[in-house]
């Protein structure tokens, strides 16, 4: 099938799928307002095989260790799959199923398959590694840039995470666990419960950004947008705390989004 834009509906919600441009949510409209940063790479996008940043690019599989292209210097960042082209593979009124075969600069052979789920009040990320060939470490992530401003006040972020990774000057965790300190972040924060983080755009609407991962990125360092980042793991994971895709296992994970009006 295509990759042409996909629009889901639900209630007062709607929700577009953008497979032809990184399998990415390019918007949610809650009551028509617009809650993610619109442009080509904003929105919302899948990060696979990876998350965040890989130091230096490089990571090890066994002995062999493989370098990827360094699209955030000297680092590479958030994946591949958020550059390539996705293939729909099935589209109801409110759910659209996509997929991404893995292809160079990765060097293993693989299929992601992603559910975007739309509700009412909810919107469900789905998402799946898995091979048919060799073993490979991967990472799970979704990076959504959420508006800052609805119209009226900025947004208010609200979490209980158990600890913050220490970020060195590379931006990347030390392997220190610290005390959560306040924002403005550009962190990775441990919440072995499950993800829990609340956006509250005062007067207006509360959203809810929950999944079983215990790992977020939040990241609000710029004027337009917050983002909060459920992954399977922290950034540089490939190398610190790699989770494993087999032809038996694939790697699973998801998010959802559930919103009340204020």
């Amino acid at each position: 099938m295509s990759s042409e834009d996909i629009t889901l509906t639900a209630g007062d919600a709607e929700v577009t799928v953008q497979p032809g441009n990184g399998g990415r949510v390019g918007g949610l409209r809650v009551g028509g307002v617009e809650l993610l940063r619109q442009g080509d790479r904003f929105g919302c996008f899948p990060m696979v095989p990876w998350c965040g940043r890989i130091r230096d690019g490089r990571f090890r599989d066994g002995a062999t260790v493989h370098q990827m292209p360094l699209n955030s210097p000297p680092h590479a960042i958030h994946g591949t799959v958020r550059d390539g082209a996705w293939r729909t593979a099935r589209v109801t009124e409110s759910e659209a199923v996509i997929t991404y075969d893995l292809v160079e600069p990765w060097p293993y052979p693989g299929r992601v398959t992603q559910v975007v789920a739309l509700g009412a009040d909810t919107l469900t990320l789905t998402m799946s590694v898995e091979t048919y060939d060799s073993s490979f470490p991967a990472q799970i992530g979704w990076h959504p840039w959420f508006n800052r401003n609805l119209g009226q006040e900025d947004v208010r972020l609200d979490f209980q995470p158990a600890w913050q990774e220490e970020r060195g000057d590379d931006h990347l965790p030390t392997g220190n666990r610290l005390d959560p300190k306040p924002g403005p972040w550009d962190d990775c924060f441990g919440m072995p419960g499950g993800v829990d983080v609340t956006l509250t755009w005062p007067g207006q609407l509360e959203l809810k950004v929950t999944g079983r991962e215990e790992w977020v990125v939040v990241y609000d360092e710029q004027e337009a947008a917050v983002c909060v980042e459920p992954q399977t793991g922290p950034p540089d994971g490939l190398n610190t705390l790699p989770r494993l895709v087999t032809p038996l296992e694939p790697l699973e994970a998801a998010t959802t989004w559930t919103w009340r009006r204020l």
